[in-house]
């Protein structure tokens, strides 16, 4: 069978069996894609150690960085995993694919001071002048930096997905799935101002009066909030406390990293933040300590 029908088989069993998101799938494809193109579509049975590694030297010669060289040699090495199981090969030829090893990045980190004042702010602007858009932004704020939430999982956010009472949101995260996460009290005020002060007045503006949205944040027209109205929100609004650009995961790197500076255990924020392996969550204590040993350095008159 030809490479380019085993990763259609491949990316049909990521989405519909794996339940990986759209997101996750279409990355997949990309970087396959550029496989097929570079050896040309060949039997996926002829193809060897040496292709995948000139495959990568070809990808690093276009001026791809580190990064991108290990997503395109994990993305391969799971495709001929999942067709050695399959049974479309009978030997993995990416099983011993090794790539240089990425640096990694801390993740950026709003100040939770400032943090802070930007929030009130923004709530107090909102309060004042009762714009729908102003009351949806500063609860849309809230609720990713109060919850730790990913921004797809805050645009697939239903009405029945909160409970007020209890402070809680059920989420569906990565592979869909599903977690109760809990939010404070300013991330409440702000979302009942915005569903008793504001989504209401959204849902007047719709041209089409028989469109029924259950979701709990809309946009300007009506429908389900998208992911690109939030990044271009946190970007106004949160890229000026870190210095650089940044999207919505900022403020749940910045949540992750005020819980472990407030004394929240490892474990307690791996299960807020949904991370399957503790891990993934380990790199905030990395940022935590950063942190110390800058103030440490900035203030001890023997550092």
């Amino acid at each position: 069978m030809r490479l380019s029908a085993v990763i259609e088989l491949h990316l049909a069993h990521l989405g519909e069996v794996r339940r990986l998101s759209p997101a996750t799938v279409r990355a997949y494809r990309a970087d396959l894609s550029d496989l097929v193109d570079v050896l040309d579509d060949p039997e996926i049975g002829e193809i060897g150690r040496d292709d995948l590694r000139e495959w990568l030297w070809h990808t690093q010669e276009r001026g791809a960085s580190r990064a991108t060289l290990s997503r395109r040699a994990a993305a391969t090495r799971g495709l001929f995993r999942w067709a050695v199981a399959a049974g479309e090969v009978p030997t993995d030829p990416a099983a011993q694919l090794i790539t240089p090893k990425q640096g990694r990045t801390l993740p950026a980190v709003a100040p939770a001071d400032a943090l802070a004042d930007t929030l009130a702010d923004l709530k107090s602007t909102a309060s004042e002048s009762g714009d729908p858009l102003a009351l949806r932004d500063h609860a849309i704020l809230e609720m990713l930096y109060g919850a730790a939430i990913r921004v797809s999982e805050l645009c697939g956010l239903d009405l029945d997905d909160l409970d007020g009472e209890r402070r809680t949101v059920r989420v569906w995260g990565k592979g869909s799935k599903e977690r109760v996460v809990p939010f404070g009290r300013p991330a409440a005020v702000a979302v009942e101002a915005w569903l008793v002060r504001a989504r209401p007045a959204i849902i007047a503006r719709r041209t089409d009066p028989e469109l029924q949205e259950c979701a709990l944040f809309l946009g300007a027209r009506g429908s389900r909030i998208g992911p690109r109205a939030v990044y271009d929100l946190v970007a106004r609004t949160v890229g000026p406390l870190v210095g650089r650009p940044v999207g919505p995961h900022a403020l749940r790197h910045s949540a992750a990293t005020h819980l472990l500076d407030g004394g929240a255990d490892l474990r307690s924020v791996q299960e807020i933040l949904g991370h399957e392996s503790l891990g993934t969550t380990q790199i905030y204590t990395h940022v935590s300590h950063e942190r110390l040993t800058a103030s440490y350095r900035l203030a001890h008159p023997r550092a």
